[in-house]
This record gives C-alpha cells, sequence and structure tokens, in this order.
C-alpha cells in the first residue's frame, strides 16, 4: 500500500490552514496549562486549611482555664459520707494503676473554723510515716482493705479519720503533711494528698463499682470545680 505524500508547495491553500491551525492548538495547550495551575493552587489552599485547623483550636473550643496535671495524668473518683457523714475523699487514678488517696473539698474537716491544723499517721497497729517500701515487688508494703485508716486529721474542734478506699498495697503517706498540716487545706489535691496505694487490677474492679466519678461528684455536691 502507497502511502501519497502531499507536497505542501502545490497547494498554497493548505499551508495556510496549517498556519491558522497551530496558534489555535497553542491558545488550547496554555489555556489547560493555566487550568492545571489553577487546580493545583487550589488544592493547596485546602491543604493549608485543613493544616491549620488540625494545629490551630477554634477559640471558642477552648476552655477558660487550661487543664491540670491532676486532669491531665489522672482519672478523678470520689466516696462520699465514707463510714460517716461528710467524710468525703478523692482516688485519682493513673493509667499505671497507682492511686492517690486525699480529702475531697467537701470533707467536713475544712468546715471547722481554721481549717485542718494537725496530721498523725500513727493510727492502728502501726505508724504508718514510718513505712519504708522497695523493690519492684514493693517489700514492706502495706496490705490495706478500703476502711483501713490512713490517719488522723485534727482541727482546732474535732479529730477525724482518713481511710484508704480502695484495697490495695500501701507505698507511701505523704510526710510532708507532719510538718505541714496546712497544705490540706491550701492544696488539698496536689502537695496535700494523703498517700499513694496500688490496687491490684481484679481489687480496683470491685472498688470501682463504691466511686463514683467527677461529674456525679459534682452533681451529688452541686458545686462546680
Amino acid at each position: 500500500m502507497e502511502i501519497l505524500k502531499l507536497d505542501v508547495a502545490k497547494f498554497p491553500e493548505i499551508e495556510d490552514t496549517i498556519e491558522l491551525t497551530n496558534p489555535k492548538r497553542n491558545d488550547e495547550v496554555e489555556d489547560c496549562d493555566d487550568q492545571q495551575k489553577q487546580q493545583l493552587a487550589t488544592q493547596e489552599d485546602e491543604e493549608e486549611d485543613e493544616l491549620r485547623k488540625l494545629l490551630l483550636s477554634d477559640i471558642g473550643e477552648l476552655p477558660i482555664f487550661p487543664p491540670s496535671a491532676t486532669q491531665v495524668n489522672f482519672v478523678s473518683y470520689f466516696i462520699t459520707d465514707f463510714t460517716k457523714s461528710g467524710h468525703d475523699q478523692y482516688i485519682y487514678r493513673h493509667a499505671n494503676g497507682l492511686c492517690v488517696i486525699g480529702l475531697a473539698p467537701t470533707h467536713i474537716a475544712f468546715k471547722d473554723e481554721g481549717g485542718i491544723i494537725s496530721v498523725d499517721f500513727n493510727v492502728g497497729k502501726s505508724d504508718r510515716s514510718v513505712l519504708k517500701v522497695s523493690g519492684k515487688r514493693k517489700k514492706n508494703a502495706l496490705r490495706s482493705e478500703s476502711n483501713t485508716a490512713l490517719c488522723k486529721v485534727s482541727t482546732a474542734k474535732d479529730t477525724y479519720i482518713v481511710r484508704c478506699c480502695v484495697k490495695g498495697s500501701l507505698l507511701e503517706v505523704n510526710e510532708r503533711l507532719i510538718k505541714q498540716p496546712e497544705l490540706l487545706n491550701s492544696s488539698a489535691d496536689r502537695e496535700g494528698y494523703i498517700a499513694i496505694i496500688m490496687p491490684r487490677p481484679a481489687d480496683w474492679t470491685k472498688n470501682k463499682e463504691s466511686l463514683i466519678t467527677l461529674e456525679e461528684y459534682k452533681e451529688k455536691k452541686e458545686m462546680s470545680l
């Protein structure tokens, strides 16, 4: 099969048509490039907007005050009227299972004039302040029940027993409270904690049933923390 070769020189009208067609094709290519550039720019803008939303929170959604270290690192539980009316305590549980025990803001001792003036860890059959736990197996840790006494806190009016609240191994008591009982009045949920206890997973599951969450505590006590 023979392919016919067309001599453009012999047909000038075809040459004119080719010359007119080429600029049109160039314009189409330029238009296509412009559209692609515009689409790419739009896509980049959308990606920047999404990244900005991820990195920068909506100011309207931010809390008035930043969360405390306790709120970030612990789950807050409470037990109210434990053994006696007004004996409210908190249990802050860390992800590793450790429980920090202390007095809740509504504990009856804080209602006495002058607040708490002394703390005594010499309760029961032993002085909790001389407890020295060591090693991975927590040697010398005191096995405690939920109602085991931790210490006595005294006001000018009365003395109150503070209890473990959870069953587990008593690892540490806050000895600073012996010389600085005022920490309970100023920062009971931080420097004024009472003790640290490590419950076994099975014991914690049972203990948790008798505790209430922070929201339930606030609702029960009709207060805002």
